[in-house]
């Protein structure tokens, strides 16, 4: 088939790649503008673009594709059969999403109806589900409410952060997407049932700052949904400190207080949470620092116990 491809971060590559591996036609990439990154701002150029300039596909960055007519003309000249679409991270007009005889499909990481929005994994994550998945579904324009082609459960696993999980459904989607298309004629879409939808809004950094009267389950939960971005976050010492890897501690620590550090050993930093639980910090990464071990970070700043996190 012919497909002009929108897509924008690495999570969007296996789908990209499949599709290209198994003898579809790339007429055309759409991406993100290059935008500056890291504490030099150097410009840095989307991941799905560097993927397109190493295999030699025809590639186009508009600013604001709803405003942009040379994008909307450059796809039309590509003539698509159909435009797949995975985290590009724009609102594509009508008159794109209808354009091609099968319009436009998405690869949307939950199980939709739920989780509608731009953050599903890590809502996910956040509240708990013990399961997610994969949906592939046509595009309309209102936010992922399109109808349903396919769809693929996966479990949740115990300690699975943010990006480890949402690399792990960006492949099983890519797997399920190449199906898709192959039978494409034969699919019945199935329309959502918009009364059991749930909403996955935009992250903040404002969200990552830890509130330690919290259970450590919650702490845990938030540490793995917001890596890596934005972060789960806490201070000491007026040092703000990203918590990168820990892990609730079953039972419960009676004489704790919310924040205190009750244990310091090589597994970490024991810090006391809400309903007397007991989180561990193994890894993290102090501000103007590198990541290093919660331990050697004790070592060398002069951490003690009974001191808290605020």
């Amino acid at each position: 088939m012919k497909i002009v491809f929108f897509g924008s971060p690495s999570t969007a590559l296996p789908a990209l790649n499949s599709l290209l591996t198994s003898g579809h036609e790339i007429k055309l990439v759409v991406t993100q503008p290059d935008k500056p990154a890291g504490r030099g701002k150097k410009l840095t150029l989307p991941p799905v673009k560097v993927f397109a300039k190493n295999h030699g596909l025809p590639c186009v960055q508009p600013e604001k594709i709803r405003k942009d007519e040379k994008a909307l003309e450059l796809i039309k000249e590509a003539s698509p059969d159909v435009n797949i679409v995975v985290a590009y991270g724009q609102i594509i007009p009508g008159s794109i999403i209808y354009l091609p005889p099968y319009k436009s499909l998405n690869i949307h990481f939950s199980l939709l109806p739920k989780y509608r929005g731009a953050a599903p994994v890590q809502w996910a994550i956040l509240n708990g589900e013990r399961m997610t998945g994969v949906t592939i579904f046509q595009l309309n324009e209102k936010m992922d409410e399109g109808p349903i082609l396919a769809q693929e459960e996966t479990p949740i696993l115990p300690r699975e952060n943010a990006h480890e999980l949402e690399t792990r459904l960006s492949y099983l989607g890519a797997r399920l997407l190449v199906g898709i298309l192959n039978n494409i004629q034969d699919i019945e879409l199935k329309p959502q049932d918009h009364s059991r939808a749930t909403s996955a809004p935009k992250l903040t950094k404002e969200l990552g700052r830890i509130n330690w009267e919290e259970p450590a389950e919650i702490i845990d939960r938030k540490v793995r949904a917001f890596f890596p971005w934005p972060g789960a976050y806490t201070f000491l010492n007026d040092q703000r400190i990203e918590i990168l890897t820990g892990q609730a501690i079953p039972g419960i620590i009676p004489s704790a207080k919310s924040g205190e550090i009750v244990q310091i050993d090589r597994a970490g930093i024991y810090v006391g949470c809400g309903q007397k639980s007991l989180y561990l910090v193994e890894k993290i990464k102090p501000e103007g620092k590198k990541e290093m071990s919660a331990y050697s970070f004790s070592l060398g700043g002069k951490i003690k116990m009974r001191l808290r996190f605020s």
